[in-house]
């Protein structure tokens, strides 16, 4: 295993990061927090142009084809500089299930327009018994003639008011194995009988409750097979979980580097705080957790990219990542002081955030009963 960055990872690193500055400063973040749609199309037709939708795409669908570690490192530059809008839920929920579990004509319909940022697409999976397994799939598809009408309600569907397509995950079929009968559909998301309203949460992103009421779908939008698509599920969330930390881990980097530069130059009884043992001891800590989370990211990512990951280490992964984002945000705050609790300082938009991705997938308690589980506990 060698973690070590390629030439063109480098170059896509530096490229990334350098745009992100740019393009996207944290002035930008607090205003797309506040707008209705919480992203800029400009900024999105930008990085579109520069590929970056269709990064893990063949190139027969207009995509780059390059690898999920490409993606995962592009993600880490997208936490470090918090990148508002919906990048994430199209191009890990929504493109990369067509890849895997599509057919030739949906791949055809749906990769080049998210390769070209004509399409916004994400998953809708949660439901209101905020399970996350398959026994919680509540919302139903009934057959009716050549379509599915679905009837039903998500939670927590990423950007689903700005959305041009969506991936159901329905019961079509009640078992004693509450896996057998799970089918996802592709849905227009500006269908009739879908009603969509944005939630309030704590990082500001903008996470929705869908309602489905009659909302009619051809069997040719069946994204896999029908009663087996559980699978298809349980893959896309692997390889979101393992981006989502990419993301945080970028965050966590980001934090530390801020709360470094202020405490060498924020002075408190005529010397720089991070003169004072308590502060040190504080970003030594911090430290190590960044360290230890971005070993772990890179090798479970790899691990993932080569189908060599379980369960156990993705979960090990996550739960691990969520409580070093929060440690590390909340001892950057602690050493800003007053100024770290403001809206004004960036700090503070890196403290929400490690909050809302404590929960996103599942938060650290839910994924250490996975790791005690495949431990025999």
């Amino acid at each position: 295993m060698n973690l070590d960055l390629t030439e063109e990872q480098e170059m896509l690193r530096t490229m990334a990061k350098d745009f992100l500055i740019k393009e996207c400063p944290k002035t930008l973040v607090r205003e797309l927090e506040e707008n209705e749609k919480g992203y800029s199309p400009e900024l999105w037709g930008k990085m579109a142009d520069l590929g970056w939708m269709g990064l893990v795409l063949p190139e027969e669908y207009g995509g780059m084809g390059m690898d999920y570690m490409d993606l995962i490192i592009l993600l880490q530059e997208m936490g470090r500089n918090i990148l508002p809008g919906p990048f994430f839920c199209t191009v890990v929920l929504g493109s990369l299930p067509i890849l895997s579990a599509g057919t030739e004509e949906q791949k055809k319909e749906f990769l080049p327009k998210i390769a070209k940022g004509d399409m916004i697409s994400t998953m809708a999976l949660y439901e209101p018994n905020a399970g996350y397994n398959a026994a919680s799939v509540e919302t139903k598809a009934v057959v009716q003639g050549d379509s599915y009408v679905i009837n039903g309600t998500k939670l927590f569907v990423e950007n689903a008011h700005i959305a041009d397509c969506m991936i159901i995950v329905t019961r079509t079929t009640v078992g004693a194995n509450p896996e057998e009968g799970i089918t996802l559909f592709l849905v227009d998301a500006k269908s009739p009988g879908i009603k969509c309203e944005v939630i309030p949460t704590i990082g500001m992103d903008k996470l929705c409750e869908v309602v489905f009421e009659n909302v009619t779908v051809p069997k040719t939008n069946m994204l896999g097979e029908a009663d087996k698509g559980w699978p298809i599920v349980t893959k896309t969330l692997d390889h979101a979980i393992m981006a989502k930390c990419a993301e945080s881990v970028g965050g966590l980097e980001a934090s530390l580097d801020m709360t470094l530069d202020y405490v060498k130059e924020r002075v408190q009884y005529k010397r720089p705080i991070g003169t004072f043992q308590v502060v040190q001891h504080y970003c030594a800590n911090m430290w190590t957790n960044v360290s230890t989370s971005r070993n772990l990211m890179y090798k479970v990512a790899w691990m993932l990219s080569e189908d060599m990951a379980t369960p156990k280490d993705i979960a090990a992964a996550k739960a691990w990542i969520n409580e070093a984002y929060k440690f590390v945000t909340e001892r950057a705050v602690q050493c800003h002081g007053a100024i770290g609790l403001s809206r004004d300082h960036d700090i503070g938009l890196y403290y929400r955030r490690a909050k809302s991705a404590d929960v996103v997938f599942g938060n650290s308690d839910y994924h250490k009963e996975i790791v005690a589980q495949q431990m025999g506990l």
